[in-house]
């Protein structure tokens, strides 16, 4: 299975680059007739797909230039990876993840505070798991979401990642 939850594709080519969080692997699906991006997560080095893999797909070298920017503070356009985005997902999945990419950088909200936004207000477990199905790690950036005491709460990268990215786009947005 794959990172989504799904069976791995036949025609997988991924690509990864080290970031101030850690390595970070992206896979496209070539299986279909348009390629799609299969998944962007976090890594443990020993965990690559194919830790030599560095395929040089045009949707694997757009994804590592915008995420790039983003983890150097630069201008970055999600928009020009999220137009890759895989049709994965429940409708409702694919509302929470829209409303996450809708989460100013440098800011957070509780769980609670996307399901109201959504128009949810007493989704907020499901929107939790929903949240936790997120393929695009950072690209849909849930990791901006925290419990409601103010806790980092669940990523699927680990709560040490989901800290520094919360604090690396704090330290930019300052900039």
């Amino acid at each position: 299975m794959s990172v989504v939850n799904q069976p791995m594709p036949n025609k997988l080519e991924t690509r990864w680059f080290e970031s101030p969080a850690g390595p970070v692997e992206v896979g496209v699906n070539l299986d279909l007739d348009t390629p799609v991006i299969w998944y962007v997560e976090f890594m443990e080095t020993q965990k690559l797909t194919d830790p030599n893999n560095t395929s040089n797909h045009p949707i694997l070298i757009e994804t590592e230039r915008q995420l790039k920017a983003y983890f150097k503070g630069e201008a970055y356009d999600f928009e020009k990876v999220l137009q890759y985005q895989s049709d994965y997902g429940t409708e409702f999945q694919k509302q929470v993840w829209q409303a996450l990419t809708q989460i100013p950088a440098g800011t957070t909200w509780s769980y609670g505070q996307l399901a109201k936004h959504i128009n949810r207000p007493k989704a907020v477990r499901a929107v939790g798991a929903a949240n936790g199905k997120n393929p695009l790690a950072v690209i849909i950036p849930c990791h901006r979401v925290i419990g409601a005491n103010g806790t980092l709460t669940g990523y699927a990268g680990g709560l040490d990642i989901k800290a520094k990215l919360i604090e690396l786009e704090q330290q930019h947005s300052k900039s």
